[in-house]
């Protein structure tokens, strides 16, 4: 982790309109890419897929006409669909439910590599756990486990800017070098997307859109301005995922203003088939499910992408400004995130 950031300098109400403005000419000409029309939701096959794909536009669509962000009756719970409620972590025990799912999504199911010490803890965790906020999914009409509670079968980490300026800076500046990025859009605020897993059983549209609307009602509330973080593909040969990351490199790179790339020690070469040659179909099929996901909403891919061999995945940058998101989609869960609100 690199060390603490420059501090960044809040611009007035004009310069944040100029700069919110000025990014949309490179946003709409990635949009218009008919590349890009085939990630629009008609293309999206599996429910997961679609969950995780089509909620966010319309999630983010209200943030466009700035308006306040009221404050919640209840700040721990922020959702519910049926016998499924989204709400923050507000105790440790809540935190470290959700670190015994990660470790059973990411170790006993995934290919992480588990140390001794997280062996022994069957949690997966780390420092940043104790700064970030954490989103929890819990299914209320499930069988309790032996402590008594009911299980948490979906999470998501976030951290705030603010927070992590006061901590030594985001766990994705261990992968890329985003200090660039932050001081030419000083005047925004970020929030720093990670950890996300949900059990096997429970990805299905309702989760998915239950942690959406948990993410955008944290949002909303913090009045946030651009989402960040590492999304992953399974495995640690870059030669096996040239397709996909080369589709990424030539039709889903960030436009220079939010740029930032690998640290060069770290950094693997995402453009390793030529453009005119790229089967889009093909790579399309092989892009995660978040990561199309984000795509279709209006995000960018950083440069250049790291292999993370406690993970076994190849991770690439994410980046997604709010006032990035398009218009064109129908707001679905309200401009005050009410939607689901428990």
């Amino acid at each position: 982790m690199s060390g603490n950031k420059p501090a960044l300098t809040k611009p007035d109400a004009n310069s944040r309109t100029f700069e919110r403005q000025a990014v949309r000419s490179p946003l709409e000409a990635f949009r218009q890419n008919p590349l890009v029309q085939m990630l629009r939701p008609a293309h999206a096959k599996s429910a997961a897929t679609t969950a995780a794909t089509w909620l966010m536009p319309n999630l983010m669509h209200s943030s466009l006409r700035g308006e306040a962000v009221p404050e919640m009756m209840q700040p721990a719970r922020l959702g519910k669909i049926g016998a499924l409620e989204v709400r923050l972590a507000q105790t440790k025990s809540d935190v470290k439910r959700a670190q015994k799912l990660r470790y059973k999504v990411f170790y006993k199911n995934g290919s992480a590599i588990a140390d001794a010490a997280t062996m022994l803890a069957q949690r997966d965790k780390d420092a940043f756990d104790k700064i970030c906020d954490h989103l929890l999914v819990v299914d209320h009409a499930a069988k309790p486990t032996m402590s008594g509670k009911q299980p948490v079968v979906g999470t998501y980490r976030l951290l705030r800017q603010d927070v992590a300026e006061k901590h030594g800076g985001f766990y994705t500046n261990d992968e890329f070098d985003i200090s660039g990025l932050m001081q030419r859009q000083a005047g925004l605020k970020f929030l720093e997307l990670g950890r996300s897993c949900v059990l096997p059983p429970y990805r299905t549209k309702r989760t998915v859109e239950l942690l959406w609307h948990g993410v955008w009602s944290y949002v909303r509330r913090h009045n946030l301005d651009v989402m960040i973080g590492c999304a992953s593909f399974e495995g640690t040969d870059p030669d096996r995922l040239a397709l996909p990351l080369s589709f990424l490199h030539h039709f889903a790179a960030a436009p220079e203003g939010w740029r930032a790339s690998a640290h060069p020690s770290r950094r693997v070469e995402m453009n390793r088939i030529a453009k005119e040659n790229i089967d889009t179909k093909a790579a399309l099929r092989m892009l995660p499910p978040l990561i199309k996901g984000y795509l279709r909403v209006g995000a960018f891919v950083g440069d250049g992408a790291v292999i993370d061999h406690q993970f076994g995945t190849t991770d690439v940058l994410v980046v997604m400004p709010v006032s990035a998101i398009s218009g064109r989609y129908l707001d679905h869960f309200g401009a005050d995130a009410t939607r689901h609100a428990a």
